[in-house]
């Protein structure tokens, strides 16, 4: 006697979509950002309209931790370079930049958010998904909150630092730091590194 063999159907589990649910309705106000949830996006208002970011990169995340270190030595006790700070622009503007270097005695503060008159520095690291944002929105944002200086980090040129200062309604490029070779930027404090550092491995 054959035995028909018949295929075996392998039943699969459906995906499951988790989807996150925001507090308040478009448009979104600062009142309704403080109460997102701490799900690993970045939530940021610009002229009112909702910008989200993903996690960042596992070589974001070097360039920023190597920055923080730099900014932290060169700063002194005075001052202290914070990461992913919630900066309250304006009724309209909620930022998180990559780093900021705000006073020490407030870098301890509980507050939810800092005002632009708190931030000495503000620092953006550029990935393939915030290059508008870093290059153009959020320089001027700050620009307009009269942030004295911004630094652009474009990890794709070495990576290459871009000194920005404030002068009159915009910022003023000062210089390019490149890779492989050492700068020196004496504001917001003397500084000198390469900036190749910031993502180079370890020996």
């Amino acid at each position: 006697m054959t035995v028909k063999k018949t295929p075996m159907r392998i039943e699969r589990p459906a995906a499951r979509v988790i989807r996150t649910v925001l507090p308040g309705r478009p448009p979104f106000t600062v009142a309704d950002l403080l109460r997102f949830p701490d799900d690993g996006n970045r939530y940021e208002l610009f002229e009112g309209s909702l910008l989200v970011s993903p996690p960042p990169t596992p070589v974001h995340q070097l360039v920023v931790m190597r920055l923080v270190r730099l900014l932290e030595d060169a700063g002194g006790p005075d001052l202290a370079p914070v990461p992913r700070i919630n900066l309250r622009v304006g009724k309209a503007d909620f930022l998180v930049p990559d780093v900021a270097v705000v006073p020490s005695a407030l870098a301890a503060d509980s507050e939810a958010a800092f005002a632009p008159r708190d931030v000495v520095l503000a620092v953006e690291v550029v990935s393939p998904h915030t290059r508008r944002r870093d290059r153009v929105m959020k320089p001027s944002a700050y620009a307009d909150a009269r942030i004295p200086f911004y630094w652009r980090v474009e990890p794709a040129e070495g990576p290459a630092v871009y000194v920005h200062e404030l002068d009159g309604e915009g910022y003023r490029l000062v210089r390019r730091c490149e890779a492989g070779q050492v700068a020196t930027v004496i504001a917001p404090f003397r500084l000198s590194f390469d900036p190749a550092e910031l993502a180079r491995p370890r020996a």
